[in-house]
């Protein structure tokens, strides 16, 4: 499980395809401390296992279901990424529960700079449009963010300077891909929700289940 904070800002040092697959190596001198093959690192929001370390890079196979359903494959050698470690057992929960297993992807549609902070506007895919809610928490290429506004088919998020610096959102403009996962919380009060509303035992025969 990670929470959403990044701890640092990592690079694609090499990428090898693999056909139905790729391996990338990335590096990361805060998140390959102490790493250890088959150990888990979020890279963009993407919940990665450690296959080789070194110094301080590591390498990671990505498969094809992966590459399809993340921004992941868009990745070359100099792409700068999000990167962080699992978080350990009794650590401070400094973002919300994020399981490294995007939902989706979008697309920045707008950035509206101010003085102080930045407002970006993210399309957000139909199927996840009900799971974002303003005040609402979401994760954008593995940062753990507070929505502003949730409309239909969009969202925005509000972007510190700290963000801005130590994170992709800084260097991405209108047009990128990022990854989306939304609260894994909300999914499981649908599912919840969904079966309480289904008949059982006797309710269910006499509905022909």
């Amino acid at each position: 499980m990670f929470t959403g904070i990044v701890e640092e800002l990592g690079e694609v040092t090499a990428v090898e395809n693999l056909g139905d697959a790729a391996r990338f190596r990335l590096r990361g001198p805060v998140v390959t401390q102490g790493a250890q093959h088959g150990d888990s690192i979020a890279v963009n929001g993407v919940c990665l296992t450690v296959v080789e370390h070194e110094g301080d890079e590591f390498t990671a196979d990505v498969m094809a279901e992966t590459l399809k359903r993340s921004s992941l494959g868009v990745l070359a050698v100099g792409s700068r990424v999000n990167l962080e470690r699992p978080t350990a057992v009794g650590a401070r929960l400094g973002g919300h529960i994020v399981q490294g297993h995007v939902d989706g992807t979008g697309t920045i549609l707008e950035r509206t700079p101010s003085e102080h902070w930045e407002i970006v506007k993210i399309s957000l895919p139909a199927d996840l449009a009900r799971y974002v809610v303003e005040k609402g928490s979401i994760t954008v290429d593995g940062i753990s963010l507070t929505v502003v506004e949730a409309g239909a088919d969009h969202f925005t998020v509000s972007l510190i300077p700290t963000t801005l610096a130590l994170t992709t959102l800084g260097l991405k403009k209108a047009g990128d891909p990022v990854n989306l996962e939304v609260d894994v919380v909300a999914k499981y009060v649908e599912r919840l929700l969904g079966d309480r509303a289904r008949p059982t035992g006797d309710a269910a025969r006499e509905a022909g289940e």
